[in-house]
């Protein structure tokens, strides 16, 4: 095991024990040095790897928000790991797209059930927003991604939500390459806004299987315009 890797394993001991939880500090760089038997230069390179990772924020100076805090985001992770291996185009776009109707699909009929005690409020304003006809086709999607995201959430899985929040910037990448492909932008927003509306009103009346078709068939439609053109195997 490398020196760092120690460190590591000694903050991941802590974490699975309750010594350290979000919030919390990590201990000083010299007392994990001390402790452990290592170098300082392990223990700042276990940081960065943990602050890649989305588990640590780090400031520098002095104060309540300096050093090392536990912080948890499993997107950050998530995300860049994917958009690297898209860009290495190890991971095809059809098999993003596959990975999303599955997470949504359940996701949505997972939320219809609780229906009756969901805000969506949040939701509204996004649809509202997307109706500007006047939006470029790189805010629309932006909207659209953190439309997709929103009701992702509204099943209250917590990594289903991270997931789709990692997914988001992957699935803007391909979006936008479709959108040079496609005859006609205005006409797709107007049925792009409708299969929304559509997919929303099922969820708000408890419609769950409806709602996982309406956005299966919404993901695949879409992808189906240009995917032809490009090849599905392409990134």
């Amino acid at each position: 095991m490398r020196t760092h890797e120690v460190v590591l394993h000694r903050i991941e001991q802590d974490l699975a024990a309750g010594k350290l939880t979000v919030g919390g500090r990590l201990p000083a760089e010299r007392a994990l040095a001390e402790e452990l038997g290592v170098g300082r230069s392990s223990v700042r390179e276990a940081i960065r790897v943990l602050e890649a990772m989305g588990i640590v924020r780090t400031a520098v100076g002095s104060g309540p928000d300096a050093g090392a805090i536990v912080a948890a985001d499993p997107a950050a992770s998530i995300g860049a790991a994917i958009r690297l291996h898209m860009a290495t185009r190890t991971l095809p776009i059809h098999d993003v797209v596959q990975t999303r109707t599955l997470l949504e699909s359940w996701a949505v009929q997972e939320a219809a059930g609780q229906a009756p005690d969901l805000d969506f409020s949040a939701i509204d304003t996004l649809l509202d927003a997307m109706d500007d006809e006047d939006l470029s086709p790189e805010a629309f999607h932006r909207l659209d991604a953190d439309l997709h995201v929103a009701m992702a959430g509204l099943a209250g899985n917590v990594l289903v939500e991270a997931m789709m929040v990692s997914l988001r910037d992957s699935i803007h990448g391909y979006v936008m390459q479709a959108v040079p492909l496609l005859d006609d932008w205005p006409a797709v927003a107007t049925h792009l806004r409708c299969e929304h509306r559509g997919i929303v009103a099922a969820l708000r009346d408890g419609h769950g299987a409806e709602a996982a078709g309406l956005v299966r068939e919404h993901i695949e439609g879409f992808y189906g315009r240009f995917a032809p053109v490009r090849g599905s195997g392409d990134v």
